[in-house]
């Protein structure tokens, strides 16, 4: 079975409005720059495959925007309402962080039916695996609080509604953006049907949540794994963060299928982490959830573009993702390889990081 790759070049049409930066452009903030979060990281992968002929690979199927009655499972009546009222509009911001134009409301429940679709085809045995370039993303949002970018909680809908239909009872999923998962957190943190880990900088975004401590509660306790790491870790760290505590955490769980919230800011170069992931880095983090996803599931892996803002390098990082998954030899070789080894931490941040590790281990 060949690998999906679910993307709508109306995602890339996405605009927040005339911000610079994280701020209104109006008063001394001077218009032009944009938010980070722009279609160019996502449109820069896609033109990538283009160009090596890695998409050429895939399946590339058409998606439906999300329905109604699927939003429904995880936003009340009154949020979309507003939403997309404020969106007819002419667009805003009902949340924080997230605007959005008069296109917001449909874009975003394209964005979500990617996600869907990606993972009901891997349920379905249509694909193995499948990649959604979903924009804009959607880790952040809570059921009814848009947040850091994000307007529909597009992973955690296509988790329920897999759950509803009886596709699934079981899912994981493992968020590799550098920010923490918090919205898909909130939103299974009383459940046991879903395991939610995430793996990000410790108290980068949003600086209240994201705790080691935060286990689940209720039913759920036990269900919810945080792994924050300290500014400045690179590879060795998260290779180790998932091979010593990921991995092992997910294998217990035993889901039906395997969910990566794949954000890319993580990695270095990027202006809204501090970390030093590489290509290399996603590669093997790739390479190790396949073979879990191998293990545990019978190879069902479904990623889901989240974050990562910068236009030079998540290209490369994302190609090497999806290369990884569908097994192609077709390579983009990482063009700042040179650059980040040099970057990358000395023994003593590395002995300083593995104590923190041990940390957690001994404690989970």
């Amino acid at each position: 079975m060949t690998t999906g790759f679910f993307w709508d070049e109306r995602c890339f049409w996405h605009s927040g409005g005339n911000y610079s930066f994280m701020l209104p452009a109006g008063g001394l903030v001077q218009p032009g720059g944009g938010l980070p979060e722009s279609p160019e990281t996502k449109r820069r992968l896609k033109n990538l495959m283009d160009v090596t002929g890695l998409l050429a690979e895939l399946d590339t199927p058409k998606s439906d925007p999300v329905t109604r009655a699927d939003l429904l499972r995880v936003h009340p009546a009154d949020f979309l309402d507003e939403f997309e009222k404020t969106a007819k509009a002419g667009g805003g911001e009902t949340g924080m962080r997230a605007p959005y134009g008069p296109d917001g409301f449909d874009i975003a429940t394209l964005s979500a039916g990617l996600a869907k679709n990606a993972l009901f085809h891997v349920l379905d045995g249509a694909h193995q695996n499948a990649y959604a370039l979903s924009r804009p993303p959607g880790h952040h949002c809570l059921p009814d609080w848009q947040n850091g970018f994000c307007l529909l909680a597009n992973i955690a809908i296509a988790v329920e509604v897999a759950i509803a239909q009886q596709k699934a009872s079981k899912i994981a999923v493992l968020d590799w953006d550098v920010h923490h998962g918090n919205g898909t957190e909130a939103i299974f943190y009383d459940r046991a049907d879903v395991l939610t880990v995430s793996v990000h900088q410790d108290r980068n975004y949003p600086m209240d949540t994201g705790a080691f401590a935060d286990r689940g509660e209720g039913a759920g306790a036990g269900f919810n794994l945080n792994v924050p790491l300290p500014a400045g870790t690179g590879h060795k760290g998260y290779m180790s963060a998932l091979n010593r505590l990921i991995i092992p955490k997910i294998r217990a769980f035993q889901p039906d299928v395997l969910i990566i919230a794949c954000g890319f800011d993580a990695a270095a170069f990027d202006p809204l982490g501090r970390m030093l992931a590489s290509v290399e880095t996603f590669r093997e983090m790739t390479r190790a959830v396949m073979e879990l996803a191998s293990e545990v599931c019978n190879g069902r892996l479904v990623m889901v573009h989240e974050g990562g803002y910068s236009e030079a390098y998540v290209p490369f990082c994302g190609h090497a993702v999806v290369a990884e998954m569908a097994g192609s030899d077709i390579d983009a070789p990482d063009a700042f390889k040179e650059t980040l080894i040099k970057r990358q931490p000395d023994a003593r941040f590395d002995a300083y990081l593995d104590g923190i590790i041990a940390e957690m281990v001994a404690t989970l």
